[in-house]
């Protein structure tokens, strides 16, 4: 899908789908803004709306708030630290060094002002996707040799509202979101979708197979459904 990027509001995924009859923006789960149009309509229709309409998307914005404040030392993923400092400035500016994301703001400012708060996003999301890549394929490998499941592929998403998926084919995808969870919650994901590959169901025969490997599943089912993968 093609991708604009604005001054602003940073990138904005653009789909075209033929039951489109008009231009919409919407904020996808990731925080990003992603825009809908009718097949052969111009891409500049985006960039008209996105001009005309800031202030309700700046409002939009605000209400796709994470389930989470961002705040001064805050953890992110599993080796991350946010760190937040005064600018001598008016400029703010979110950087990532080594296992920090560094965030300097003007004096007054809140690190959760929706603008901020997007480009605090924007990092985030690119230290999760370092973190995923180097556990969740390595912790997937391990426990499909453990408990003796195939997969074929591995992939890793962020802008979906499920913690994993497994396809038909054997593809099992993983949000990276996963790294805010504790480590038995990450297990549990993976367990779940290694028994989609031998049962693509959720019936009986399939919970009998997630027990097998993970005996308390039910309690580690239970608090994964307090929790969302939004960053």
């Amino acid at each position: 899908m093609p991708i604009i990027q604005d001054k602003e509001f940073g990138k904005v995924t653009i789909r075209r789908s033929q039951m489109a009859t008009q231009v919409k923006i919407r904020v996808a789960p990731d925080g990003t803004l992603h825009a809908s149009l009718p097949m052969y309509a111009p891409t500049f229709l985006v960039k008209g709306l996105l001009n005309s309409s800031r202030d309700k998307i700046r409002n939009m914005l605000s209400q796709a708030k994470p389930e989470y404040n961002y705040e001064n030392g805050m953890q992110i993923g599993k080796s991350h630290t946010l760190i937040i400092h005064t600018s001598d400035n008016n400029n703010c500016t979110v950087t990532k060094h080594g296992q920090q994301i560094i965030v300097k703001l003007p004096a007054g400012i809140s690190p959760n002002n929706p603008i901020i708060a997007r480009k605090i996003r924007d990092t985030t999301i690119s230290a999760l996707k370092l973190e995923a890549k180097s556990h969740l394929p390595r912790r997937l490998d391990f426990l499909a040799s453990k408990y003796g499941f195939n997969y074929n592929n591995v992939k890793f998403s962020h802008a979906s509202s499920r913690w994993g998926s497994c396809s038909s084919k054997g593809t099992i995808s993983l949000n990276i979101a996963l790294m805010k969870l504790p480590f038995e919650l990450i297990d549990y994901i993976i367990i779940h979708e290694l028994s989609h590959t031998k049962q693509m169901n959720h019936s009986p025969e399939f919970w009998k197979l997630v027990e097998l490997t993970d005996p308390n599943y039910k309690i580690h089912r239970k608090k994964l459904k307090l929790l969302t993968p939004s960053i």
